[in-house]
């Protein structure tokens, strides 16, 4: 049996900041923090959110790494509770929601974060108390603004998940407005990681028509706007549909996802280099794609994936996704990115441990991860 839960309040049009201040009385923030990051505060899109607001932010945390951390976690939860808010305002990608996410849960729950981990059992110890957060994306990949996860590195280097519909943020406000200067780069990186979700999530095994249904909407909507929005980033129907393909990628979450996030959380974890999420994500699919064609009673979903898609029967669905790596000039592998064979036995028993690698079509082993370590490289 499937669990079937849909999901949170959503806004979502141009010019959905403007929504804002009876959106916030709704969740009850009379006092927020915004969460943001550097590069959202310097292009001026964090501006446009405060200025929207209303109560104004007590304090702004742009200190969210490319990819979050429990270190920066500790310090945007003592801003939290140096001004006494209740409350978060999450402006930017993946990275500030999940770390806003994190921040709700600690201001409320005690203790370190490492006991709410999934893979801790963590689950069951976070209730609703969870502070309230909205969340609004400013680029079109993660989907983090209706997910019920949080992705974080930890103290001790391993990349975990928090997990728990009590951390799905009360309000998704989605302004397509917000991604019109997103560089082309980083639209073709958070893109492929919106892909990526509605694909895994797809191909999982578990029987939830509903999320398959929405997963195969949002492939739709990738593969007929993404190169468009990479072209122009003002194409407001491509940046429309590509902000709400990369919402239904996590909407279809909770059917699970596969070995392309088993392989990208821990490769994502290596230190110094930092690589990102949804670059690893375009880079590792090919292999697993491969990897997981031969499962019994899959063929039906390659080519359901073909149709909406609108790509040819006979295309090689992993051929198609390293062509279009190409086309938007994403590294040629995770050698291009820094990963070197020396750096696979860190990554093996995290992949086999990571949440994601349950609800693979094709179960994982140590060999098998290794050899598509290999192929991606």
């Amino acid at each position: 049996m499937a669990l079937i839960t849909y999901l949170t309040r959503i806004q979502f049009d141009f010019g959905a900041i403007k929504m804002l201040p009876d959106e916030m009385k709704l969740a009850g923030i009379t006092r927020p923090l915004l969460v943001s990051d550097k590069g959202v505060v310097a292009a001026g899109v964090a501006q446009r959110v405060i200025d929207a607001m209303a109560p104004k932010p007590l304090a702004v945390f742009d200190g969210t790494p490319s990819n979050p951390t429990e270190a920066a976690t500790m310090l945007a939860l003592a801003v939290y509770r140096e001004h006494g808010c209740d409350g978060l305002v999450a402006v930017g990608g993946g990275s500030a929601m999940d770390l806003a996410k994190a921040v709700a849960l600690l201001a409320t729950h005690p203790g370190a974060l490492t006991q709410y981990m999934v893979i801790e059992g963590g689950v069951a110890r976070i209730t609703p108390a969870v502070a309230p957060v909205i969340a609004v994306p400013t680029t079109s990949g993660t989907g983090s603004e209706v997910g019920r996860g949080a992705v974080v590195i930890l103290g001790d280097g391993r990349k975990l998940a928090l997990v728990s519909p009590y951390l799905i943020p009360r309000l998704a406000l989605c302004d397509p407005e917000l991604t019109f200067d997103l560089p082309a780069k980083i639209t073709a990186a958070t893109g492929m990681d919106a892909m990526a979700h509605c694909v895994e999530t797809f191909l999982a095994p578990a029987n939830n028509p509903p999320a398959e249904a929405i997963a195969l909407d949002g492939a739709m909507r990738v593969a007929a706007s993404l190169e468009r929005a990479m072209a122009n980033g003002r194409d407001r129907d491509a940046r429309w549909n590509m902000m709400m393909a990369s919402m239904e990628g996590a909407m279809a979450f909770q059917k699970g996802l596969g070995a392309v996030h088993a392989l990208s959380h821990p490769l994502g974890a290596i230190q110094p280099i930092n690589m990102h999420h949804g670059t690893l994500n375009a880079v590792v699919m090919p292999a697993v794609l491969r990897f997981n064609a031969g499962v019994n009673g899959i063929g039906w979903k390659y080519a359901r994936l073909k149709q909406v898609m609108n790509l040819p029967e006979s295309t090689d669905l992993a051929d198609h996704v390293t062509k279009l790596n190409a086309r938007l000039g994403l590294p040629t592998g995770l050698r291009a990115m820094g990963v070197t064979e020396a750096m696979f036995a860190g990554v093996i028993p995290h992949a086999l441990k990571d949440h994601t690698a349950a609800t693979n079509p094709r179960p994982l082993t140590a060999e098998s991860v290794e050899a598509l370590l290999r192929e991606a490289m």
